[in-house]
């Protein structure tokens, strides 16, 4: 049976799919002995390895992990500059890959996987997983600019809403159902409150819960049916940890 090359090197762990891809263009990955080519067919039978290495479909168990990024931290796969990575942070487990993007200036939570088919399904517009931030910014939003989050501002690449937005000492917690490129940070910006600092403590049904800067804990089965299936979590515990979120970073 064939599949596409980003698609076998994402279920190996390699990458997710669209680092997979940039591994492509960039020449690091072979097929039988020759350069690969973005969209290739492959199937058991052929030897791929990127960088040089083998790659077996079903050689990498499938873990994942919750961070909490700190701030100075860049999750791209290789930095240019020398910066310190996510990867860093964590045991050295092969095909090991940040989840989506948090920027290096930004904090909070950060899931790390080897299983590339969860990342497509977290980082996939059509899924709409929300993402749910603590911002602190100059000035304090007002009810109105808020309520203006939520109607929708327009952006460079079109008009961004928040699913929800509520006030915070010296800011706000804004939650989204999609993922733009800093877009928390440009849509407070648009309404005239740049953002100072930046926490991530929600992804889909999994919460940020008492993980201390830095540390990290693997995530158990019950834990990934929370992240992808937040409608299940009875209301009395989704309680509970938005009061936690409010304690600690309210």
């Amino acid at each position: 049976m064939s599949e596409r090359l980003q698609k076998r090197l994402a279920r190996a762990g390699v990458a997710s799919r669209r680092a997979a891809e940039t591994m492509i263009t960039a020449g690091r990955v072979t097929v039988n002995g020759q350069p690969a080519t973005l969209g290739q067919s492959v199937t058991d039978a052929d030897d791929i390895r990127v960088d040089g290495r083998l790659i077996e479909s079903d050689a990498v168990q499938k873990r994942t992990f919750a961070l909490y990024k700190p701030r100075g931290y860049v999750t791209t796969a290789a930095d240019e500059f020398g910066r310190k990575n996510v990867l860093d942070a964590m045991p050295p487990i092969p095909g090991l890959h940040p989840v989506g993007r948090l920027d290096r200036d930004s904090e909070g939570l950060l899931l790390l996987t080897t299983d590339g088919d969860l990342t497509l399904t977290l980082t996939h517009p059509r899924y709409g997983h929300e993402k749910a931030y603590r911002a602190w910014t100059e000035g304090q939003p007002s009810a109105d600019t808020l309520e203006a989050l939520l109607d929708g501002v327009k952006l460079e690449d079109g008009l961004a809403r928040a699913v929800s937005a509520s006030p915070a000492a010296g800011g706000a917690f804004v939650v989204l159902g999609e993922g733009r490129k800093h877009q928390v940070r440009r849509m407070l910006e648009a309404v005239g409150h740049p953002v100072t600092r930046l926490m991530r403590y929600r992804v889909g049904g999994l919460w940020l819960g008492d993980l201390d800067v830095g540390e990290y804990r693997e995530l158990a089965a019950r834990d990934l049916h929370d992240l992808l299936n937040p409608q299940d979590t009875p209301a009395q515990v989704w309680d509970r940890q938005w009061e936690r979120i409010q304690r600690r970073w309210g």
